[in-house]
């Protein structure tokens, strides 16, 4: 690893990690919700949970200067040579960072749909979603299969689109920042945050997309900007209800080791099928 890739990351880590506690402080003293009442005998919110939470999270940090790194880094450097110079041209500057940071926005939304609508890649993603309550760890949380399919289909579009190293990593800590601020239980002023959703997508949004009901599960896709679920009918119409049940229908949380073997099971117990088709699982 060269001297500015690892400052780059450095950087990143920084921010990224300061932005996390803060919002893990934060969603503590003001909550937008409480956890839920118990149910199959552990608290929704608990510590058992966050430790669950954490040990994906350990998982997954140590894959990343191991493969989802290099894979990235080898991506933006032998990518195909078609666009004009980083620094120079009319694709260059911070107009160029920003039309990537939308180009790439935009390619995150259409990802995360396909693992919505996709069996295969629901089967990795539904780990993410069987997580029962919301704060700014449930942004930490990823099944390890699911960040390396994230980390080859990312490195397959950088080849193929030529997008430079920075706006690369420019973008993947402002995804962080906001999946930790769209995941977190922070109470905003409801002003602000009808107005902030208007822009970005918000709490109040994505708890709408954690809700434990297929229809509102698939929706509410976008990471960064709330416009690519306006523009491809994809913003679900219903309001948050800080009462509802998150987690995925049919479905209740496992344990650490339940949780990695879950995408492995047979088909037939995934308690899942594409969107539009019926679910396998007749109790879903």
């Amino acid at each position: 690893m060269d001297a500015t890739l690892a400052a780059l990351l450095l950087w990143k880590g920084l921010v990224v990690g300061l932005w996390f506690a803060a919002f893990f402080a934060a969603e503590r003293l003001r909550p937008a919700a409480r956890p839920l009442p118990r149910r199959d005998g552990e608290p929704a919110g608990g510590w058992l949970r966050l430790l669950r939470n954490g040990l994906l999270w350990l998982i997954n940090t140590g894959l990343s200067p191991l493969l989802v790194v290099p894979l990235t880094a080898w991506a933006a450097t032998q990518s195909l040579d078609w666009r004009p110079d980083w620094w120079g041209g009319w694709w260059g500057g911070w107009t160029g960072l920003l039309l990537d940071l939308l180009i790439l926005d935009l390619l995150l939304y259409w990802w995360h749909r396909a693992n919505h609508e996709i069996a295969f890649l629901w089967r990795f993603h539904e780990v993410h979603h069987r997580d029962r309550f919301l704060d700014a760890t449930s942004a930490l949380r990823f099944h390890f299969g699911e960040v390396l399919l994230s980390a080859g289909a990312r490195a397959a579009v950088i080849w193929l689109l030529g997008f430079p190293l920075v706006s690369v990593l420019v973008f993947e800590a402002l995804l962080l920042m906001a999946a930790i601020f769209h995941h977190s239980n922070l109470r905003l002023p409801a002003g602000f945050e009808r107005r902030l959703s208007r822009l970005v997508i918000t709490p109040g949004i994505h708890w709408v997309h954690h809700h434990a009901r297929r229809a509102d599960t698939d929706s509410n896709y976008g990471t960064v900007l709330v416009a690519w679920d306006r523009l491809f009918g994809s913003l679900s119409p219903t309001p948050r209800d800080l009462a509802m049940p998150i987690g995925v229908e049919g479905r209740g949380e496992l344990g650490p080791l339940a949780l990695l073997l879950q995408p492995f099971r047979a088909v037939s117990s995934s308690g899942r099928s594409p969107a539009g088709e019926s679910p396998a699982d007749p109790g879903h």
